[in-house]
């Protein structure tokens, strides 16, 4: 680890520059997939990955190759974006006086 900050590998020559960036998105979620197969062609299951979802989400979907795969995360909504979104631009909803809490 030698310098590093806490948690934070130093490059291994697979992310360069995105070691530090890889390594704390896997804290919060889990190992990263290749990001390209053996045509060096991005893998759709390191997008769904980088997007925050659930192992399958997308590319578990039966008879979804891997060009519809990639169109489907690309034009999909990032789940924690969406929900910084709705936190910032929604308008709270006013407690209903007439509710009671349990």
């Amino acid at each position: 680890m030698g310098g590093d900050a806490p948690g934070i590998r130093r490059s291994d020559g697979r992310w360069g520059a995105y070691a530090a960036a890889i390594t704390r998105w896997e804290t919060l979620t889990r190992p990263a997939p290749p990001p390209t197969d053996a045509a060096g062609r991005l893998r759709a299951d390191f997008v769904e990955w980088m997007q925050g979802l659930e192992p399958g989400w997308v590319t578990a979907t039966p008879g979804l190759g891997r060009p519809a795969q990639l169109t489907a995360l690309g034009n999909g909504v990032v789940p924690q974006q969406a929900t910084r979104a709705m936190q910032l631009l929604a308008p709270p909803f006013p407690r209903c006086p007439r509710c009671t809490t349990t």
